[in-house]
């Protein structure tokens, strides 16, 4: 009943693709006359699919000769409107579409790929469109021969971007175009909004216990670790405040004397520095006894069964399996109040219910009462371990029928679904209270001290059930920024 219920308010998954072999002539390319010859394929999916709204992947396949440079163009038969694109730009003229390549993709060799993904809106219905034309030339199903000698230069290499093009969406700015807008954003090394100019987190130091709010160095920029290593010279600096981007107040505040209250101390500052997109950065580095949390109930964070998704970017070579290194919502209280009262990503080593294969870590849904691999306490096979530097973990719950764990790399490849399905049985409806939490579990730490170790770089959560198109869009925005 409550599935029913789910799937009329936003539609099953859509899955069309279509493939269409494109010829270009010589002449469209970018190479002379005499030496090239081009072709493609192109794949275009629906991934997913809601009430007036889309997302969709498009795979380019270059069947002949270097291209360097590309645009695709298309027409929609029913009015379908591009509202959002990434790994490209787009204009739209009515029904006619046309995207060409970003800075960092528009190289492609000899039978290799380059892809783009949007999000759009949708009356009445949703067609794919029936054909393609690549860089002017309607495709028509083949490759030119080549009529000259072959090129004498071998194709321009264009290396993996180490930043996100000049103007580009961050995280919280593909979930807002997702119609699922970030409530809470946290970050100590980047900018979440591409126009975010604001403070990122709050140092203090030992030395006269004054403080200093670290910014970024530019709008949507990285973290000025300059302004923490000239504050905190010859001395010791901890994290106070990580402060929410988002512009709701929900800045985390570190749960020991002098913070929101309770049993733990704040986090090192310099513990950990990395690099994203070449600009040195320092991370939220918890070696267990610290832990962060606000009280967002009234401020916008999701609470009963209403829906909500959520990343973090974590490492995967600091963990134990203590309980629990979590992000995400959580009790007002600050006590374990009964299944449902959180809604929180975990990563870690802890097999909670037992049954576990391998040594993890894992991403794991923490819902209170239990770290559930799955849709139930049994171990779900799907599982995998993610041990790499730098991960994406993400989680999505509908609050009365579903929810989906994703993880992956964070500096390169696609989400991979850990689970995707019912709640477990206790949990339906959800009885999300509202808080949040960051480094530790729910029922800590007014009386007792966090347990688990783990890094935090980013996250934020959002009101809604995000798309997986729009997942995919974070991912790639994470990839983008470079983590090093």
């Amino acid at each position: 009943m409550r599935e029913t219920r789910f799937l009329r308010r936003r539609p099953a998954l859509v899955a069309a693709t279509v493939t269409a072999l494109l010829l270009v002539t010589a002449a469209a390319t970018q190479t002379s006359a005499s030496a090239a010859a081009a072709g493609c394929q192109v794949n275009y999916t629906v991934s997913s699919s809601w009430q007036g709204g889309f997302g969709a992947n498009v795979t380019i396949t270059n069947l002949g000769d270097p291209v360097d440079g590309w645009r695709l163009t298309w027409s929609y038969a029913a009015g379908q409107t591009i509202t959002q694109l990434w790994n490209g730009s787009f204009t739209q003229a009515g029904a006619q579409v046309t995207v060409t390549n970003a800075s960092y993709n528009g190289a492609i060799p000899t039978n290799g790929t380059a892809s783009f993904g949007f999000n759009g809106s949708w009356t009445g219905s949703n067609p794919a469109p029936t054909a393609f034309s690549l860089n002017g030339t309607t495709c028509t199903g083949g490759v030119n021969p080549t009529t000259g000698p072959p090129p004498t230069t071998p194709p321009p290499t264009t290396p993996p971007p180490t930043t996100p093009p000049p103007g580009t969406s961050q995280p919280c700015d593909i979930y807002a175009a997702g119609g699922t807008a970030c409530i809470a954003a946290h970050s100590t090394t980047r900018a979440l909004y591409a126009a975010y100019n604001g403070s990122l987190y709050q140092v203090r130091r030992s030395s006269d216990n004054t403080t200093r709010n670290i910014g970024v160095l530019s709008p949507g920029g990285r973290a000025n670790a300059a302004s923490q290593d000239s504050f905190c010279a010859n001395t010791t600096c901890v994290i106070t405040i990580i402060f929410d981007q988002s512009g709701r107040g929900n800045n985390l505040g570190y749960q020991g004397a002098g913070g929101v209250g309770g049993a733990v101390q704040p986090a090192v500052a310099n513990k950990e520095s990395v690099t994203v997109g070449g600009d040195k950065v320092y991370s939220l580095y918890i070696p267990g006894k610290s832990s962060y949390w606000r009280d967002g109930h009234l401020t916008g964070v999701p609470t009963g069964s209403a829906p909500e998704g959520m990343y973090m970017v974590t490492s995967g070579t600091h963990v134990n399996s203590g309980c629990c290194f979590d992000y995400g919502n959580s009790e007002t209280t600050r006590r374990a109040d009964g299944a449902g009262a959180m809604d929180a990503i975990y990563f870690g080593t802890s097999c909670w219910f037992g049954g576990c294969s391998g040594s993890g870590p894992w991403v794991q849904a923490d819902l209170e009462y239990g770290l559930y691999p799955g849709g139930s306490s049994s171990w779900n096979s799907n599982q995998r371990a993610f041990t790499s530097k730098f991960v994406t973990a993400t989680l999505k719950n509908n609050g009365t029928s579903r929810f989906a764990i994703k993880g992956s790399n964070a500096q390169s490849g696609s989400l991979y679904t850990l689970y995707d399905g019912s709640l477990p049985r206790g949990y339906s409806p959800m009885r999300k209270q509202g808080a949040i939490i960051l480094g530790s579990g729910g029922d800590c730490c007014i009386d007792n001290t966090n347990q688990s170790v783990g890094t935090f770089y980013e996250g934020a959560m959002v009101a809604g059930y995000p798309s997986d198109a729009t997942e995919n869009a974070v991912q790639a925005n994470i990839t983008a920024a470079g983590y090093r």
